[in-house]
């Protein structure tokens, strides 16, 4: 293996900063009455992201969408039907090889939406539709915030499925923030799109703070002492085996649907990935009182995302690559 495909596999630094938090979760979790006070922070930073994520979503690109619907649907077709249905034909598979929390984790993980930042990132550099993937993946993502409940709750369903508090808990913590925050971009919206990386710092600080207090519940609950190496090492394999399968049928479905070859890449990159962004507040409500098993619940969530990451970058650069020769 060359040196600079070794460099293009290694994970991005919010990624490692992922991993990092889980060791330090583990090794030094929060507990008593500094658990209360990081609950408390953390619903504070997840209302305050999606309120930004409300203010920076512009109406124009929402209504843009309804030109090119034909892409759209497909995208959401990828994200929310093939994904599901794709987890729950391995479920003989997922019973057999993980326990409850991680079989639970994958389900839950084939319920979220597309990426925004990265989906539309990896369009871009591959020389894609980049307008497309703009309006897909933010369209997802707000789509997301009530599809994914209740998918959440049919394929859950010997679960717990989810209640109707956690669907309140949703509306209250998750979208009316939104709301307020696109009500607010008259106001907001220049500050916006002028400060963009501080939406992309949000995000990451709030999945940061999710995934410490999440995961030192988890710790505490014994979550590393219930969990079998085997069962993570085949919950990694089964990531990697869903994103497979999705990119090749994405591939095959989108050359026989007559797309561009740009419209095949924004479908491709926004119908194959799944947001870390989104699923781990979602997680936080739709499972607030299963703190023992949180760690199971997410951690195939966080598996996805690294190993999505990873390989929709050496995939970007080669279809640019290719790009440029012609």
């Amino acid at each position: 293996m060359s040196h600079p495909l070794l460099r293009r596999l290694r994970p991005d630094n919010f990624s490692l900063a992922l991993i990092a938090t889980i060791v330090l979760a583990s090794l030094l979790p929060c507990r008593g009455g500094f658990a209360h006070f990081m609950d408390v922070l953390t619903d504070a930073a997840i209302a305050a992201l999606f309120f930004l994520h409300g203010a920076k979503l512009s109406r124009q690109s929402v209504l843009a969408g309804a030109t090119h619907w034909k892409l759209h649907l497909t995208v959401f077709a990828c994200t929310f039907v093939l994904f599901p249905v794709l987890g729950l034909l391995i479920r003989p598979l997922g019973e057999w090889l993980l326990t409850p929390g991680l079989y639970a984790g994958v389900l839950f993980l084939c319920t979220l939406p597309s990426t925004v930042q990265s989906s539309i990132a990896f369009t871009s550099m591959a020389g894609g539709n980049v307008p497309a993937a703009v309006v897909s993946a933010s369209t997802s993502s707000l789509i997301g915030v009530f599809l994914t409940p209740l998918l959440v709750g049919l394929l859950l369903a010997q679960h717990g499925g989810v209640s109707g508090k956690a669907v309140v808990d949703i509306l209250l913590l998750l979208m009316l923030p939104f709301v307020l925050g696109h009500l607010s971009r008259p106001w907001t919206g220049v500050f916006m799109d002028r400060h963009a990386r501080m939406l992309k710092l949000s995000d990451h600080g709030t999945i940061l703070l999710v995934v410490y207090t999440s995961f030192s519940a988890a710790v505490v609950g014994g979550l590393w002492h219930e969990t079998p190496t085997s069962a993570l090492i085949a919950t990694f394999a089964i990531d990697a085996g869903l994103l497979t399968a999705v990119m090749l049928i994405n591939v095959f479905a989108s050359g026989r649907l007559g797309f561009s070859r740009e419209d095949r890449i924004a479908i491709f990159f926004c119908g194959s990935k799944k947001s870390l962004a989104s699923g781990m507040p979602m997680a936080r409500v739709l499972f607030a009182g299963q703190a023992a098993s949180f760690g199971a619940l997410v951690l195939p969530l966080m598996m996805f995302h690294v190993t999505q990451l990873m390989v929709c970058a050496v995939i970007a650069q080669r279809l640019a690559a290719r790009a440029r020769v012609r």
